[in-house]
């Protein structure tokens, strides 16, 4: 019997040492070092507060810095699937770093949600659904306001990456709608500390309103340099520079600008009316106790948006699987495209099968800096 017991331990022993099959494992890549960390750092923040458990399973986070950079978001990407054996990929913030993520993500059939605007060639999306609103989604909410408010000619100075890539293809078809025109279009890289050339050449051309393509901290930069080359009219930024880190930088030079946004860091001054107003207004209430006054960004905001995702998607899988195996992803991945409505803090999400975007056309919010402040846009 003494063999018998020891073979026994032994095997209890190594149980207890494995991971437990029902434990659901997320993988999270986040710019928390390089030019993206004024993103990643507020969603590490909120991924802090993330649930130890959902749905009854325990919830083990693993959050790497891909330090902005896309090879090393592929490399997190790599790891996820083939040491931790995730269930689900959170990331990256960054859209260049997402988009490099998503093939690996694709090919080990692994559900990524992107915290960032990430366009893909059709039929290469399968398995990535995003956090963020489309740039067409928000991009029908800054040309609309520019029309209301008269404006007939636009300059575009936004990042040479896939995001100012994308935004430049939305705002055209947007100004297109709108009858408004393009009159200049200006490039630089996230990298660059100056952008003096492209706001002369802009400022030149003398459009009714400027639309800067930037995220957080640095989309302060342009935005100040073409204030100081004397230009007087309307400047519009896109959701990506919804954040206090813009006043923060740009300080009274960005006195008066329009920013698209969610609805999630503005739930306190959203009418009663929108439907994400309370789900808004509890991150920013949660967030805010722990981090202090003003430090809820947008990002901060997809990652508890993805809490309510999979608090909602995640009870559904386990009917079909348990974590850890091919068949829950796959009904992550189905039940992601099928529970339907879902109010979050940045709008109202409907993925469907054929849509992993999901946000409507009225999900932008326009807002505008007054006192170092946001208020709703007139």
């Amino acid at each position: 019997m003494k063999p018998i017991k020891t073979l026994l331990a032994t095997a209890a022993m190594l149980l207890a040492a494995a991971p437990a099959l029902a434990d659901i494992n997320i993988g999270v890549s986040l710019s928390l070092t390089g030019p993206g960390s004024g993103l990643g750092i507020p969603m590490q923040n909120q991924l802090k507060l993330f649930p130890k458990t959902i749905a009854g399973e325990k919830v083990n986070l693993i959050i790497l810095d891909d330090a902005t950079d896309p090879g090393k978001g592929a490399t997190n990407a790599r790891r996820f699937i083939s040491e931790d054996k995730v269930d689900l990929i959170i990331g990256s913030c960054i859209t260049a770093v997402a988009a490099a993520m998503s093939p690996v993500a694709t090919e080990g059939k692994t559900v990524q949600l992107a915290a960032s605007p990430v366009g893909l060639p059709p039929g290469q999306d399968g398995w990535v659904f995003r956090l963020p609103q489309s740039n067409d989604v928000m991009a029908h909410a800054v040309f609309g306001h520019m029309k209301k408010l008269g404006i007939k000619t636009v300059g575009f100075l936004g990042y040479t990456d896939a995001y100012g890539e994308l935004w430049l293809k939305a705002a055209t078809a947007e100004a297109e709608k709108n009858g408004i025109k393009i009159v200049a279009t200006e490039r630089f890289a996230r990298t660059d500390t100056s952008v003096t050339a492209q706001a002369l050449k802009l400022t030149s051309a003398n459009p009714d309103a400027m639309l800067i393509v930037a995220s957080g901290s640095g989309a302060a930069m342009p935005h100040k340099a073409v204030v100081e080359r004397g230009y007087k009219g309307k400047i519009y930024q896109t959701h990506a520079a919804a954040s206090m880190d813009l006043m923060r930088v740009g300080g009274k030079d960005v006195e008066g600008a329009y920013v698209v946004s969610g609805p999630a860091t503005v739930g306190d001054i959203l009418p009663d009316s929108h439907p994400s107003k309370a789900v808004s207004k509890a991150f920013l209430t949660a967030y805010e106790k722990v981090y202090g006054n003003n430090t809820a960004n947008q990002f901060a905001g997809h990652a508890y948006d993805a809490q309510l995702i999979l608090e909602k998607a995640a009870p559904m899988a386990l009917k079909k699987a348990k974590p850890g195996t091919p068949e829950f992803r796959a009904a992550l991945k189905d039940a992601f495209e099928t529970m339907g409505r879902t109010v979050l803090a940045h709008g109202v999400l409907n993925w469907t099968p054929d849509n992993h975007w999901g946000y409507t056309m009225e999900t932008g919010v326009m807002l505008q800096v007054k006192n170092a402040d946001w208020v709703l846009a007139n």
